[in-house]
């Protein structure tokens, strides 16, 4: 899958567009101390993260074979997965299953459009 390095800030609301534009000094969240008055946590707050590279998988189903089996595939050859046509595909994050999601085609490029956003155990 391509690799995009290029996020797109079109979404975020009127305040917090005017915030990623406003100096360090002004943005307060992870720069100083962190105000208890402040409430959730908004995209001003995670932009110390925001240059942290991490590798996005989406696995479409999976497949169990002997290496023998591996060095008889040939150009053409279909291995079949464990997943049906039409089922969830799983979106990992740095290894981490964070959701599932359906194929999509966007012009002449494959996609993911996440359906379902996994909750991690971890506090």
């Amino acid at each position: 899958m391509a690799e995009n390095n290029n996020l797109q800030f079109e979404e975020l609301g009127d305040d917090q567009a005017q915030a990623k534009d406003a100096p360090a000094a002004d943005r307060g969240g992870m720069g100083g101390q962190m105000d208890d008055t402040d409430g959730p946590a908004s995209s001003r707050d995670l932009e110390a993260v925001y240059d942290i590279p991490v590798q996005v998988s989406a696995v479409l189903g999976k497949a169990t074979m002997q290496v023998s089996q591996l060095l008889k595939l040939g150009r053409g050859a279909v291995v079949e997965l464990d997943r049906k046509v039409g089922e969830a595909i799983d979106i990992y994050v740095n290894n981490r299953l964070v959701a599932r999601g359906e194929v999509v085609v966007v012009e002449d490029r494959l996609g993911v459009t996440m359906t379902e956003i996994i909750k991690s155990d971890r506090n």
